[in-house]
Protein backbone atom coordinates (compact mmCIF):
# COMPACT_ATOMS: atom_id res chain seq x y z
CA UNK A 1 0.00 0.00 0.00
CA UNK A 2 1.83 3.28 -1.25
CA UNK A 3 0.30 6.88 -0.79
CA UNK A 4 1.33 9.83 -1.19
CA UNK A 5 2.60 11.92 1.39
CA UNK A 6 4.53 14.65 3.07
CA UNK A 7 6.34 13.92 6.01
CA UNK A 8 4.05 13.93 9.15
CA UNK A 9 6.12 12.40 11.93
CA UNK A 10 7.11 15.94 13.48
CA UNK A 11 10.82 15.43 12.46
CA UNK A 12 12.57 18.22 10.65
CA UNK A 13 16.67 17.64 9.86
CA UNK A 14 18.97 19.82 11.84
CA UNK A 15 21.80 19.80 10.48
CA UNK A 16 23.54 20.96 14.16
CA UNK A 17 22.24 18.56 15.92
CA UNK A 18 19.37 15.38 16.13
CA UNK A 19 16.13 16.87 17.50
CA UNK A 20 15.31 13.32 19.83
CA UNK A 21 11.72 12.40 20.41
CA UNK A 22 11.48 9.73 22.94
CA UNK A 23 9.83 6.93 22.36
CA UNK A 24 9.36 3.46 23.38
CA UNK A 25 11.31 1.02 21.08
CA UNK A 26 9.84 -2.08 21.04
CA UNK A 27 12.00 -4.90 19.73
CA UNK A 28 9.84 -7.53 17.27
CA UNK A 29 9.34 -10.10 20.22
CA UNK A 30 7.43 -7.05 22.00
CA UNK A 31 10.01 -6.12 24.88
CA UNK A 32 9.74 -2.55 25.20
CA UNK A 33 13.37 -0.54 25.29
CA UNK A 34 12.63 2.54 27.42
CA UNK A 35 14.54 5.42 26.01
CA UNK A 36 15.54 8.42 28.56
CA UNK A 37 13.77 11.66 27.97
CA UNK A 38 17.36 13.14 28.57
CA UNK A 39 18.70 13.97 25.35
CA UNK A 40 21.65 11.88 24.54
CA UNK A 41 24.71 13.63 23.23
CA UNK A 42 26.02 10.76 21.84
CA UNK A 43 22.73 9.66 19.97
CA UNK A 44 23.42 9.21 16.04
CA UNK A 45 21.31 9.21 13.12
CA UNK A 46 22.24 6.15 11.30
CA UNK A 47 20.92 4.49 8.00
CA UNK A 48 21.60 0.64 8.02
CA UNK A 49 21.68 -0.33 4.05
CA UNK A 50 20.59 -3.30 3.29
CA UNK A 51 19.19 -5.75 0.46
CA UNK A 52 16.87 -8.23 2.78
CA UNK A 53 15.02 -8.11 5.95
CA UNK A 54 13.63 -10.99 7.88
CA UNK A 55 10.39 -8.99 8.36
CA UNK A 56 9.77 -8.49 4.79
CA UNK A 57 11.88 -10.54 2.40
CA UNK A 58 14.59 -12.90 3.85
CA UNK A 59 17.53 -15.13 1.65
CA UNK A 60 20.11 -15.99 4.80
CA UNK A 61 21.35 -14.57 7.58
CA UNK A 62 21.54 -10.94 6.17
CA UNK A 63 18.06 -10.72 6.50
CA UNK A 64 18.04 -11.94 10.29
CA UNK A 65 20.56 -9.43 11.29
CA UNK A 66 19.01 -6.53 9.27
CA UNK A 67 15.47 -7.03 11.59
CA UNK A 68 17.56 -7.44 14.99
CA UNK A 69 20.45 -5.28 14.88
CA UNK A 70 18.64 -2.26 14.35
CA UNK A 71 15.71 -2.97 16.99
CA UNK A 72 18.80 -3.62 19.20
CA UNK A 73 20.36 -0.40 18.66
CA UNK A 74 16.43 1.23 19.04
CA UNK A 75 17.72 2.45 22.82
CA UNK A 76 20.96 4.22 22.31
CA UNK A 77 20.69 5.48 18.12
CA UNK A 78 18.11 6.22 15.62
CA UNK A 79 18.80 3.70 13.07
CA UNK A 80 16.68 3.64 10.07
CA UNK A 81 17.18 0.84 7.19
CA UNK A 82 16.67 1.34 3.89
CA UNK A 83 16.14 -1.26 1.60
CA UNK A 84 14.77 -2.04 -2.29
CA UNK A 85 11.10 -2.06 -2.74
CA UNK A 86 10.49 -5.71 -3.56
CA UNK A 87 6.78 -6.90 -4.18
CA UNK A 88 7.02 -8.41 -0.46
CA UNK A 89 8.20 -5.13 0.71
CA UNK A 90 5.34 -3.44 -1.40
CA UNK A 91 2.20 -5.91 -0.21
CA UNK A 92 3.70 -6.62 2.95
CA UNK A 93 0.82 -4.84 4.71
CA UNK A 94 2.68 -2.06 6.19
CA UNK A 95 1.62 1.17 4.76
CA UNK A 96 4.10 3.14 2.75
CA UNK A 97 3.91 7.00 2.54
CA UNK A 98 6.01 8.69 -0.42
CA UNK A 99 8.36 11.08 1.27
CA UNK A 100 11.16 11.92 -1.35
CA UNK A 101 12.17 11.52 -4.80
CA UNK A 102 15.27 10.86 -6.17
CA UNK A 103 16.83 11.99 -9.57
CA UNK A 104 18.84 9.52 -11.95
CA UNK A 105 22.76 9.11 -12.71
CA UNK A 106 24.06 7.18 -15.55
CA UNK A 107 21.81 4.18 -16.45
CA UNK A 108 20.13 4.57 -13.02
CA UNK A 109 16.63 5.45 -13.08
CA UNK A 110 15.30 8.23 -11.14
CA UNK A 111 13.43 6.65 -8.30
CA UNK A 112 10.51 7.59 -5.11
CA UNK A 113 11.78 7.05 -1.27
CA UNK A 114 8.66 5.73 0.69
CA UNK A 115 8.74 5.30 4.73
CA UNK A 116 7.21 2.59 6.28
CA UNK A 117 6.03 2.76 9.74
CA UNK A 118 6.71 -1.12 11.37
CA UNK A 119 4.38 -1.36 14.82
CA UNK A 120 7.22 -1.65 16.76
CA UNK A 121 8.31 2.07 15.94
CA UNK A 122 11.42 0.66 13.33
CA UNK A 123 11.20 3.35 10.58
CA UNK A 124 12.12 1.72 6.75
CA UNK A 125 13.04 3.76 3.79
CA UNK A 126 11.65 1.84 0.76
CA UNK A 127 13.36 2.64 -2.13
CA UNK A 128 10.30 2.67 -4.84
CA UNK A 129 11.60 1.91 -8.77
CA UNK A 130 8.91 -0.97 -9.96
CA UNK A 131 11.07 -1.28 -13.14
CA UNK A 132 14.16 -2.14 -11.14
CA UNK A 133 12.45 -4.26 -7.77
CA UNK A 134 9.22 -5.27 -8.30
CA UNK A 135 9.54 -8.93 -9.90
CA UNK A 136 9.18 -12.27 -8.85
CA UNK A 137 11.36 -14.03 -6.92
CA UNK A 138 14.20 -13.51 -4.17
CA UNK A 139 16.21 -10.28 -3.53
CA UNK A 140 18.96 -11.66 -6.21
CA UNK A 141 17.24 -13.62 -8.77
CA UNK A 142 14.05 -15.27 -10.28
CA UNK A 143 12.68 -18.50 -8.64
CA UNK A 144 14.14 -20.60 -11.28
CA UNK A 145 17.51 -19.85 -9.24
CA UNK A 146 19.21 -17.40 -12.12
CA UNK A 147 20.35 -14.06 -10.82
CA UNK A 148 18.75 -10.90 -12.85
CA UNK A 149 21.44 -10.05 -15.70
CA UNK A 150 20.57 -6.44 -14.17
CA UNK A 151 21.60 -6.88 -10.13
CA UNK A 152 24.57 -4.44 -10.94
CA UNK A 153 21.69 -1.20 -12.09
CA UNK A 154 19.43 -2.47 -9.14
CA UNK A 155 22.06 -2.49 -6.45
CA UNK A 156 24.61 0.46 -7.62
CA UNK A 157 20.60 2.38 -7.44
CA UNK A 158 20.20 1.16 -3.86
CA UNK A 159 24.24 2.25 -3.30
CA UNK A 160 22.72 5.81 -5.05
CA UNK A 161 20.38 6.18 -3.00
CA UNK A 162 22.08 5.82 0.25
CA UNK A 163 24.45 8.46 -1.04
CA UNK A 164 21.54 11.30 -2.17
CA UNK A 165 19.90 10.74 1.34
CA UNK A 166 23.43 11.37 3.02
CA UNK A 167 23.42 14.32 1.04
CA UNK A 168 20.44 15.48 2.34
CA UNK A 169 19.21 14.84 -0.96
CA UNK A 170 15.32 13.98 -2.10
CA UNK A 171 13.42 15.67 0.50
CA UNK A 172 13.32 13.01 3.16
CA UNK A 173 13.89 15.22 5.78
CA UNK A 174 16.04 12.74 7.63
CA UNK A 175 20.40 13.12 7.59
CA UNK A 176 22.14 10.37 9.06
CA UNK A 177 25.22 11.05 10.42
CA UNK A 178 26.19 7.66 9.89
CA UNK A 179 25.45 5.07 6.82
CA UNK A 180 26.10 1.60 7.62
CA UNK A 181 25.96 -0.72 4.53
CA UNK A 182 25.82 -4.60 4.35
CA UNK A 183 27.69 -6.80 1.94
CA UNK A 184 27.79 -6.66 -1.83
CA UNK A 185 24.45 -5.31 -2.61
CA UNK A 186 25.04 -2.15 -0.22
CA UNK A 187 29.03 -1.94 -1.60
CA UNK A 188 28.60 1.24 -4.19
CA UNK A 189 27.09 3.42 -1.10
CA UNK A 190 30.39 4.12 0.67
CA UNK A 191 32.04 4.75 -3.14
CA UNK A 192 29.52 7.13 -4.33
CA UNK A 193 29.39 9.26 -1.61
CA UNK A 194 33.25 9.32 -1.42
CA UNK A 195 33.10 10.12 -4.84
CA UNK A 196 30.58 12.95 -4.51
CA UNK A 197 32.39 14.23 -1.61
CA UNK A 198 30.18 13.44 0.89
CA UNK A 199 31.96 13.90 4.13
CA UNK A 200 29.41 11.40 6.19
CA UNK A 201 31.63 8.59 7.91
CA UNK A 202 30.34 4.93 6.69
CA UNK A 203 30.60 1.51 8.04
CA UNK A 204 30.87 -1.63 5.41
CA UNK A 205 29.87 -4.83 7.48
CA UNK A 206 31.03 -8.18 5.70
CA UNK A 207 28.60 -11.28 6.30
CA UNK A 208 30.23 -13.12 3.52
CA UNK A 209 33.60 -12.54 1.41
CA UNK A 210 33.19 -15.07 -1.00
CA UNK A 211 29.95 -12.89 -2.17
CA UNK A 212 31.55 -9.97 -4.20
CA UNK A 213 29.30 -8.73 -6.65
CA UNK A 214 31.94 -8.90 -9.66
CA UNK A 215 30.62 -7.60 -12.95
CA UNK A 216 32.54 -6.64 -16.03
CA UNK A 217 34.24 -3.20 -16.75
CA UNK A 218 32.26 -2.58 -19.26
CA UNK A 219 29.99 -1.80 -17.29
CA UNK A 220 31.15 1.60 -15.67
CA UNK A 221 29.33 4.06 -17.75
CA UNK A 222 25.97 2.30 -16.94
CA UNK A 223 27.46 2.81 -12.95
CA UNK A 224 28.61 6.12 -13.61
CA UNK A 225 32.39 4.94 -12.13
CA UNK A 226 34.62 7.42 -12.36
CA UNK A 227 38.15 5.99 -14.10
CA UNK A 228 40.48 7.07 -11.16
CA UNK A 229 38.42 4.01 -9.21
CA UNK A 230 39.87 1.32 -11.59
CA UNK A 231 42.99 0.76 -9.95
CA UNK A 232 44.06 -1.55 -7.22
CA UNK A 233 42.89 0.16 -4.31
CA UNK A 234 39.64 0.94 -5.89
CA UNK A 235 36.86 -1.20 -6.72
CA UNK A 236 38.80 -3.29 -9.51
CA UNK A 237 39.27 -6.76 -9.15
CA UNK A 238 41.29 -8.89 -11.32
CA UNK A 239 40.35 -7.39 -14.18
CA UNK A 240 36.30 -6.97 -12.94
CA UNK A 241 34.52 -4.18 -10.98
CA UNK A 242 33.45 -5.80 -7.40
CA UNK A 243 30.64 -4.00 -5.11
CA UNK A 244 32.36 -5.74 -2.12
CA UNK A 245 35.66 -4.21 -2.73
CA UNK A 246 33.74 -1.19 -3.07
CA UNK A 247 32.74 -1.10 0.21
CA UNK A 248 35.45 -2.37 1.36
CA UNK A 249 37.82 0.70 -0.28
CA UNK A 250 35.69 3.95 0.77
CA UNK A 251 34.35 3.02 3.60
CA UNK A 252 35.67 4.80 7.03
CA UNK A 253 35.83 1.27 9.14
CA UNK A 254 35.00 -2.18 7.98
CA UNK A 255 33.76 -4.86 10.06
CA UNK A 256 32.67 -8.49 9.80
CA UNK A 257 30.25 -10.69 11.83
CA UNK A 258 33.13 -12.65 14.51
CA UNK A 259 36.70 -11.85 15.78
CA UNK A 260 38.21 -14.94 14.14
CA UNK A 261 36.43 -14.63 10.77
CA UNK A 262 37.96 -11.21 10.65
CA UNK A 263 41.66 -13.12 11.42
CA UNK A 264 40.78 -15.66 8.72
CA UNK A 265 40.07 -13.47 5.70
CA UNK A 266 43.44 -11.90 6.14
CA UNK A 267 44.97 -15.00 5.52
CA UNK A 268 45.08 -16.74 1.65
CA UNK A 269 43.39 -19.56 2.23
CA UNK A 270 39.15 -17.15 3.26
CA UNK A 271 40.73 -14.05 1.83
CA UNK A 272 38.72 -14.47 -1.45
CA UNK A 273 41.75 -13.03 -3.21
CA UNK A 274 41.52 -10.29 -1.01
CA UNK A 275 43.67 -10.99 1.88
CA UNK A 276 46.53 -8.53 1.06
CA UNK A 277 44.14 -5.94 0.37
CA UNK A 278 42.35 -6.94 4.01
CA UNK A 279 45.24 -7.46 5.53
CA UNK A 280 46.68 -3.62 5.03
CA UNK A 281 42.82 -2.61 6.45
CA UNK A 282 43.77 -4.60 9.67
CA UNK A 283 47.31 -2.96 10.31
CA UNK A 284 45.84 0.34 9.87
CA UNK A 285 43.11 -0.44 12.68
CA UNK A 286 40.08 -0.22 9.96
CA UNK A 287 39.10 -3.69 10.28
CA UNK A 288 37.37 -5.57 13.51
CA UNK A 289 34.84 -8.73 14.44
CA UNK A 290 31.81 -8.16 15.67
CA UNK A 291 29.73 -11.20 17.24
CA UNK A 292 26.23 -11.08 15.82
CA UNK A 293 23.25 -12.15 18.01
CA UNK A 294 20.03 -13.96 18.28
CA UNK A 295 16.46 -12.56 18.88
CA UNK A 296 14.90 -12.99 22.38
CA UNK A 297 12.21 -15.12 20.58
CA UNK A 298 14.71 -17.75 20.92
CA UNK A 299 13.74 -19.00 24.10
CA UNK A 300 12.41 -22.20 24.94
CA UNK A 301 10.43 -22.23 27.60
CA UNK A 302 8.17 -19.16 25.12
CA UNK A 303 8.76 -19.91 21.92
CA UNK A 304 5.02 -20.46 20.74
CA UNK A 305 6.35 -22.61 17.30
CA UNK A 306 7.43 -25.76 19.23
CA UNK A 307 4.85 -28.23 19.87
CA UNK A 308 6.23 -28.56 24.07
CA UNK A 309 7.81 -25.36 24.97
CA UNK A 310 10.19 -26.74 27.71
CA UNK A 311 13.43 -25.50 29.84
CA UNK A 312 16.37 -26.58 31.77
CA UNK A 313 16.56 -29.98 32.75
CA UNK A 314 12.59 -30.61 31.56
CA UNK A 315 14.08 -33.46 28.50
CA UNK A 316 10.74 -34.87 28.28
CA UNK A 317 9.01 -31.84 26.44
CA UNK A 318 12.50 -31.45 24.40
CA UNK A 319 11.60 -35.51 23.48
CA UNK A 320 8.03 -34.32 22.55
CA UNK A 321 9.39 -32.14 20.14
CA UNK A 322 11.85 -34.83 18.61
CA UNK A 323 8.75 -36.90 18.35
CA UNK A 324 6.63 -34.85 16.31
CA UNK A 325 10.09 -33.98 14.41
CA UNK A 326 10.17 -37.36 13.39
CA UNK A 327 6.96 -38.08 12.47
CA UNK A 328 7.03 -34.74 9.94
CA UNK A 329 9.81 -36.70 8.36
CA UNK A 330 8.48 -40.04 8.37
CA UNK A 331 11.13 -41.46 10.38
CA UNK A 332 11.14 -44.63 12.47
CA UNK A 333 10.42 -44.39 16.43
CA UNK A 334 13.71 -44.16 18.47
CA UNK A 335 15.70 -43.99 21.56
CA UNK A 336 18.55 -42.76 19.53
CA UNK A 337 20.11 -39.43 19.16
CA UNK A 338 18.55 -37.04 16.54
CA UNK A 339 20.97 -35.21 14.07
CA UNK A 340 19.70 -31.96 12.53
CA UNK A 341 20.81 -30.48 9.58
CA UNK A 342 19.00 -26.15 9.07
CA UNK A 343 21.30 -24.61 5.98
CA UNK A 344 21.59 -23.16 3.09
CA UNK A 345 22.23 -26.35 0.59
CA UNK A 346 25.33 -25.06 -1.31
CA UNK A 347 29.36 -25.79 -0.85
CA UNK A 348 30.43 -23.96 1.75
CA UNK A 349 27.88 -26.02 3.85
CA UNK A 350 30.20 -29.09 3.96
CA UNK A 351 27.29 -31.17 3.21
CA UNK A 352 29.42 -33.60 1.37
CA UNK A 353 31.47 -33.86 4.61
CA UNK A 354 27.65 -34.54 6.23
CA UNK A 355 26.92 -37.30 3.58
CA UNK A 356 30.55 -38.83 4.44
CA UNK A 357 29.26 -39.30 7.96
CA UNK A 358 25.60 -40.67 7.47
CA UNK A 359 26.26 -44.47 7.33
CA UNK A 360 27.96 -44.28 10.54
CA UNK A 361 25.48 -42.24 12.29
CA UNK A 362 22.90 -44.72 10.98
CA UNK A 363 25.08 -47.64 12.00
CA UNK A 364 25.32 -46.42 15.46
CA UNK A 365 21.90 -45.91 15.97
CA UNK A 366 21.27 -42.16 14.51
CA UNK A 367 18.69 -40.85 12.65
CA UNK A 368 19.03 -37.65 10.62
CA UNK A 369 16.63 -34.72 9.51
CA UNK A 370 17.61 -32.22 6.66
CA UNK A 371 15.93 -28.88 5.86
CA UNK A 372 16.83 -26.39 3.66
CA UNK A 373 16.93 -25.13 -0.06
CA UNK A 374 19.99 -23.84 -2.36
CA UNK A 375 22.15 -25.33 -5.03
CA UNK A 376 20.30 -27.88 -7.61
CA UNK A 377 23.12 -30.38 -6.94
CA UNK A 378 23.46 -30.63 -3.37
CA UNK A 379 19.68 -30.81 -3.15
CA UNK A 380 19.54 -33.60 -5.51
CA UNK A 381 22.52 -35.32 -2.98
CA UNK A 382 20.35 -34.78 -0.23
CA UNK A 383 17.51 -36.47 -2.07
CA UNK A 384 19.54 -38.89 -2.73
CA UNK A 385 20.78 -39.45 0.79
CA UNK A 386 17.23 -39.92 2.38
CA UNK A 387 16.60 -42.45 -0.42
CA UNK A 388 19.66 -43.96 0.71
CA UNK A 389 18.43 -44.59 4.40
CA UNK A 390 14.71 -44.73 4.82
CA UNK A 391 13.02 -44.01 8.17
CA UNK A 392 16.60 -42.97 9.43
CA UNK A 393 16.98 -40.01 7.30
CA UNK A 394 14.56 -37.64 5.97
CA UNK A 395 14.62 -34.62 4.07
CA UNK A 396 12.89 -31.62 3.14
CA UNK A 397 13.57 -29.33 0.28
CA UNK A 398 12.53 -25.77 1.35
CA UNK A 399 12.60 -23.62 4.39
CA UNK A 400 9.98 -23.00 7.08
CA UNK A 401 10.35 -20.97 9.83
CA UNK A 402 8.10 -23.28 12.37
CA UNK A 403 9.68 -27.07 11.01
CA UNK A 404 12.90 -25.14 11.66
CA UNK A 405 12.58 -24.20 15.14
CA UNK A 406 10.84 -27.62 16.19
CA UNK A 407 13.81 -29.19 14.61
CA UNK A 408 16.64 -26.98 16.75
CA UNK A 409 14.33 -27.84 19.62
CA UNK A 410 13.58 -31.94 19.26
CA UNK A 411 17.17 -32.67 17.64
CA UNK A 412 20.17 -33.72 20.18
CA UNK A 413 22.67 -32.54 17.82
CA UNK A 414 23.08 -30.09 15.20
CA UNK A 415 25.30 -30.91 12.24
CA UNK A 416 27.82 -27.53 10.82
CA UNK A 417 30.56 -28.65 9.05
CA UNK A 418 30.78 -25.59 7.26
CA UNK A 419 34.09 -25.13 5.13
CA UNK A 420 34.03 -21.34 6.69
CA UNK A 421 31.36 -19.71 8.83
CA UNK A 422 31.74 -15.96 9.26
CA UNK A 423 29.46 -15.81 12.05
CA UNK A 424 26.91 -18.32 11.37
CA UNK A 425 23.34 -18.19 13.74
CA UNK A 426 21.98 -21.67 13.27
CA UNK A 427 24.71 -22.65 16.22
CA UNK A 428 23.28 -20.14 18.29
CA UNK A 429 19.78 -21.22 17.70
CA UNK A 430 20.28 -24.96 18.54
CA UNK A 431 22.20 -24.32 21.61
CA UNK A 432 19.39 -22.13 22.59
CA UNK A 433 17.45 -24.61 22.54
CA UNK A 434 20.11 -27.58 24.17
CA UNK A 435 20.72 -29.16 20.86
CA UNK A 436 24.53 -29.22 20.76
CA UNK A 437 26.26 -28.39 17.46
CA UNK A 438 28.79 -30.56 15.91
CA UNK A 439 31.15 -28.41 14.07
CA UNK A 440 34.04 -27.25 12.41
CA UNK A 441 36.01 -25.21 13.96
CA UNK A 442 36.05 -22.03 11.62
CA UNK A 443 34.83 -18.31 11.92
CA UNK A 444 31.68 -17.43 14.24
CA UNK A 445 31.49 -21.40 14.96
CA UNK A 446 35.35 -21.40 16.77
CA UNK A 447 33.96 -17.85 18.41
CA UNK A 448 30.82 -19.40 19.74
CA UNK A 449 30.72 -23.46 20.58
CA UNK A 450 32.90 -24.30 23.85
CA UNK A 451 34.42 -27.60 22.41
CA UNK A 452 33.51 -30.48 24.72
CA UNK A 453 31.13 -28.11 26.72
CA UNK A 454 28.41 -26.77 24.89
CA UNK A 455 29.20 -28.20 21.67
CA UNK A 456 31.94 -30.36 19.49
CA UNK A 457 34.71 -28.74 17.47
CA UNK A 458 36.65 -30.48 14.63
CA UNK A 459 39.40 -28.59 12.89
CA UNK A 460 40.10 -30.43 9.48
CA UNK A 461 37.65 -30.36 6.41
CA UNK A 462 37.73 -33.75 6.44
CA UNK A 463 35.61 -36.89 6.79
CA UNK A 464 37.75 -38.02 9.06
CA UNK A 465 37.97 -35.04 11.50
CA UNK A 466 34.14 -34.51 11.48
CA UNK A 467 33.71 -38.69 12.30
CA UNK A 468 36.09 -38.16 15.20
CA UNK A 469 33.30 -35.19 16.36
CA UNK A 470 30.19 -37.13 15.90
CA UNK A 471 31.88 -40.42 17.99
CA UNK A 472 32.14 -37.75 20.65
CA UNK A 473 28.68 -36.40 20.42
CA UNK A 474 27.67 -40.31 20.62
CA UNK A 475 29.66 -41.01 23.85
CA UNK A 476 28.45 -37.57 25.45
CA UNK A 477 24.32 -39.08 24.65
CA UNK A 478 25.31 -42.47 26.16
CA UNK A 479 26.42 -40.40 29.69
CA UNK A 480 22.58 -38.43 30.82
CA UNK A 481 24.54 -37.03 33.51
CA UNK A 482 26.85 -35.26 30.96
CA UNK A 483 24.34 -34.73 28.20
CA UNK A 484 22.54 -32.80 30.51
CA UNK A 485 24.95 -30.63 31.86
CA UNK A 486 26.14 -30.02 28.41
CA UNK A 487 22.62 -29.06 27.72
CA UNK A 488 22.10 -26.38 30.46
CA UNK A 489 25.69 -24.84 29.73
CA UNK A 490 24.82 -24.17 25.86
CA UNK A 491 21.11 -23.02 26.73
CA UNK A 492 22.22 -20.37 28.91
CA UNK A 493 24.98 -18.48 26.49
CA UNK A 494 24.66 -14.69 26.54
CA UNK A 495 23.94 -14.66 22.45
CA UNK A 496 21.06 -12.23 22.59
CA UNK A 497 21.99 -8.74 20.72
CA UNK A 498 21.40 -6.54 23.82
CA UNK A 499 24.85 -8.67 24.88
CA UNK A 500 26.37 -7.97 20.91
CA UNK A 501 25.31 -4.59 20.20
CA UNK A 502 27.39 -2.00 22.31
CA UNK A 503 30.58 -2.85 20.16
CA UNK A 504 28.13 -1.30 17.22
CA UNK A 505 27.15 1.44 19.43
CA UNK A 506 30.43 2.69 20.44
CA UNK A 507 32.10 2.21 17.06
CA UNK A 508 29.12 4.45 15.73
CA UNK A 509 29.91 7.25 18.10
CA UNK A 510 34.02 6.70 17.41
CA UNK A 511 33.46 7.15 13.46
CA UNK A 512 30.90 10.25 13.73
CA UNK A 513 33.72 11.83 16.53
CA UNK A 514 36.26 11.27 14.15
CA UNK A 515 34.67 12.58 11.04
CA UNK A 516 33.37 15.74 12.70
CA UNK A 517 37.16 16.05 14.10
CA UNK A 518 38.67 16.04 10.74
CA UNK A 519 36.05 17.41 8.38
CA UNK A 520 33.96 19.61 11.25
CA UNK A 521 30.07 19.43 10.80
CA UNK A 522 28.44 18.29 7.34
Amino acid sequence: MISAAVETHGERFNQQAAEVIPVPAITSTGKVFQVSSTPNPDRKRVLFVTSEMADLVKSGGLGDVSAALPRAMAHLHDVRILIPGYPQVVNSGHPIHTVGELGGHAALPPCKIGRMDMPDGLVIYVLLCPELYERDGTPYGANNGRDWPDNHIRFARLGMAACDIAAGQGMVHWKPDLVHAHDWPAGLAPAYMHWRGVKVPTLFTIHNLAYQGTVSLACCPELGIPEHALQQEGMEFYGKLSFLKAGLAYSSHITTVSATYAREITTPEFGCGLDGFLSSKAHHGQLSGIPNGIDESWEAATDPHLVCPFSLNDWEGKKTNAQHVRELFELDDSEGPLFAVVSRLVYQKGLDLTIGVADAIVEQGGQMVIIGRGEPEEEQAMRELALRHPGRIGVRIGFNETDARRMFAGSDFLLMPSRYEPCGLSQMYAQRFGSLPIARNTGGLADTIEDGVTGFLFDAPSVDAYLNAVNRAFYAFGKPELLSAMRCRAMTQPFNWSQAVEPYADLYVKLVQRAVARNGRY
